[in-house]
């Protein structure tokens, strides 16, 4: 029995000498296959394939440190890629790393009759198959590690890019982060603001990024203490993108900016839902979503100057600029309780003439004066465009 074991030891040496002085034709063969037979390698950069070259070597070496001491666990992917920079993983993926250790598994293996001692070349094959299936674990795992930092890293750069989006950054810096953040840039550009749930997570968080993706285009999602900000990209209608993504917002109102041509301009749309969201509490029956233009009385009600602007360029300058007393019917008729007859009577005519005026008010602003909601924004309009006519003292 020690006999035998003596000649296993023996014979376990030799075999190990053998892998050590075949490390550099290991290698050579394990290079001059990787190029043969995977198109992927082929098309690496130079860089990156020397890199792999330096994976297949240290692979190669750890086979051999471990074969010295099979008793010790195996060596992982982890060690094997330490020698490669981590932006490796990024190049090749973890099927090409597959790939790689089954073809250093069979370069070992055509060599085993040269590397084992006689009669080892069994437990040479065995061995190296051994090893290949605890790196191939080791290797799931690096990726796995490589893709929650790229998760992590990629989370904390698009809430940086919303931050500056809403902030009206444009720059060739933002636009290189939106692109890295796999931007397209086709389409036209919107903005939505609202309430962010409690229980919201990462995962959920990417979950809603890639429900608004698959539905618009583009897709970028920020939170901002408890609002929760989506900016939708795309060449579709993104308004019924918004609609469909609503119910993952928190309760309350969620308001969507006006569209813009491209993500520069995104802060205009932003700006205008998030004042929308800040004044839609004053319109406790608008529909979810909201528009922001929707909304334009409320802005002004909180001092949004750009809603105020659109107001008297919509709205007021149009009746003013219309002539045949339409702006002074308007007055008459929300001032004195949007009743016909009422306004007929101030101003001296029939109510059908009142009605008739009413009409070409919708004609030229696209607002309803005998609709109650419409006939407020009016009134709103009314006031805003009566201040910025009004002398100045």
């Amino acid at each position: 029995m020690l006999r035998l074991m003596a000649t296993t030891a023996h014979r376990d040496s030799h075999t190990l000498r053998r892998l050590h002085d075949g490390t550099g034709l290991l290698s050579a063969a394990a290079m001059r296959k990787l190029d043969e037979s995977l198109p992927w390698y082929r098309a690496l950069p130079a860089e990156d394939r020397s890199w792999v070259g330096l994976v297949v070597q240290a692979g190669i070496t750890s086979f051999t440190s471990w074969f010295a001491d099979p008793a010790t666990p195996p060596h992982g992917a982890g060690e094997i890629f330490a020698a490669a920079p981590p932006e490796l993983t990024r190049s090749i993926s973890l099927q090409h790393t597959l790939q790689l250790v089954r073809v250093i598994v069979e370069v070992v293996e055509d060599h085993s009759d040269r590397l084992a001692a006689p009669g080892y070349e069994r437990d040479l094959r065995e061995a190296v198959l051994r090893y290949s299936r605890e790196v191939a674990f080791s290797a799931a795992e690096v990726y796995a590690r490589a893709a929650e930092a790229r998760g992590a890293w990629d989370a904390r750069l698009e809430a940086l890019v919303v931050d500056a989006l809403v902030r009206g950054d444009d720059d060739d810096a933002l636009r290189s982060r939106v692109a890295a953040l796999g931007w397209s840039g086709h389409g036209s550009v919107l903005v939505m603001a609202g309430a962010s749930r409690p229980e919201l997570d990462e995962v959920q968080v990417g979950e809603l990024r890639r429900a608004a993706r698959r539905a618009a285009g583009d897709a970028l999602v920020g939170i901002q203490g408890g609002r929760l900000i989506v900016v939708l990209g795309g060449e579709g209608d993104l308004r019924s993108v918004a609609a469909e993504i609503t119910p993952r917002f928190g309760p309350g109102p969620v308001v969507v900016g006006p569209a813009v041509a491209r993500i520069g301009e995104a802060a205009t749309s932003a700006a205008a839902a998030l004042a929308g969201l800040a004044a839609a509490p004053a319109w406790p029956g608008a529909p979810c979503p909201v528009l922001a233009d929707e909304l334009l009385p409320e802005r002004v009600l909180v001092g949004d100057a750009v809603a105020r602007a659109r107001l008297i360029e919509q709205a007021y300058r149009p009746l003013q600029e219309a002539g045949g007393s339409l702006l002074e019917t308007l007055a008459a008729h929300v001032e004195h309780g949007r009743s016909l007859e009422a306004a007929a009577r101030v101003l001296y005519v029939h109510p059908n003439t009142v009605r008739y005026r009413l009409r070409k008010v919708i004609e030229v602003t696209g607002w309803d004066p005998l609709d109650a909601r419409e006939s407020f924004v009016l009134a709103i309009a009314l006031a805003v465009g009566r201040l910025e006519d009004a002398p100045r003292t």
